[in-house]
């Protein structure tokens, strides 16, 4: 496959989501060397940067801190390496949960309510004000990594200090109790909305990660009008960020069947629980394709 030259798939690095990394993207080589094509496993925990001299195309299968906010985005920007998924200023507001509300507020796209968190915060007031229950969660992780949901008056300041373990800023979403569901983003194209329903009270690293008790439902169950509008607006809140090549962009539905924009996911999973692979399954793109796909978009600004 001499049209991609030596592929460097980046995966494992040092942030919290390290093993999901690891999952990742050794099942992106398996389908990328399946596929005769030179690529080659690249840990930028146990390697430095410099020997990325002389690939020619890089697969960002990292997740999380220094793999997805731009940081190594930016280094393969300087090293002059395509690269997959988003640029640095996309990936760094991608990752930044609290940024990405303010641009989609700005824009007029549908976000749930939401209040900032320091350790100052009247977290009483905050949980009468909002009402319960609440998200907390880092703003800068993935993978729930942090986040926990708060149900009784008094529970916050707990649930504050362990996201701030994670991050200095810290975010309280409001709970959208209608359903979750996700809808991937592959060049132009929104694929088919997933609707995830967790075993679990709600869908935690367990349950995305190591319970085969998810439903994971696509079709997603909407109507069709529907479906078609909120996946043409999520193709504009990817957009928005500056987002291109792939992600994914999550939302929640309250029980009269309106829906919020979440957050956006601009180096999705592709484990086997993966939800982009799962609905380009669905969109008749089984996995090898999918990874080759995502390659053939790889760019450098």
């Amino acid at each position: 496959m001499s049209e991609f030259g030596k592929v460097a798939v980046l995966f494992g690095g040092t942030s919290a989501e390290r093993e999901v990394s690891l999952n990742s993207g050794s099942r992106v080589l398996a389908a990328l060397s399946g596929q005769g094509i030179d690529a080659h496993p690249f840990d930028p925990a146990e390697q430095p940067l410099d020997a990325l001299k002389g690939y020619d195309r890089a697969f960002v299968a990292l997740h999380g801190r220094h793999g997805e906010d731009g940081t190594i985005q930016g280094a393969l920007e300087l090293m002059h390496i395509p690269y997959t998924g988003s640029g640095v200023m996309a990936s760094a507001l991608g990752m930044d949960k609290f940024r990405t509300k303010l641009l989609w507020q700005a824009a007029g796209l549908p976000i749930s309510e939401y209040a900032l968190l320091n350790a100052d915060s009247d977290f009483a007031e905050i949980e009468e004000e909002m009402g319960l229950p609440l998200f907390v969660k880092p703003a800068h992780e993935g993978s729930s990594i942090g986040i926990s949901k708060v149900k009784a008056p008094g529970e916050l300041a707990a649930a504050y200090a362990e996201a701030a373990r994670y991050d200095s800023l810290v975010i309280a979403e409001k709970g959208v109790m209608g359903g979750e569901y996700t809808v991937g983003i592959l060049g132009d194209q929104a694929l088919p909305i997933i609707k995830i329903e967790p075993a679990t009270e709600w869908y935690d690293y367990e349950a995305k990660y190591n319970r085969d008790d998810t439903r994971y439902l696509c079709p997603c169950g909407l109507p069709e009008a529907q479906e078609q509008e909120i996946r043409r607006q999520a193709l504009e809140a990817f957009r928005i960020l500056g987002g291109r090549g792939w992600g994914r962009v999550d939302f929640l539905m309250d029980e009269a069947g309106n829906h919020y924009f979440l957050e956006v996911n601009t180096a999705p999973g592709m484990t086997d629980h993966s939800l982009v692979p799962m609905a380009a399954r669905v969109a008749g793109l089984e996995y090898p394709a999918l990874v080759r796909r995502v390659l053939e978009m790889a760019a450098n600004d």
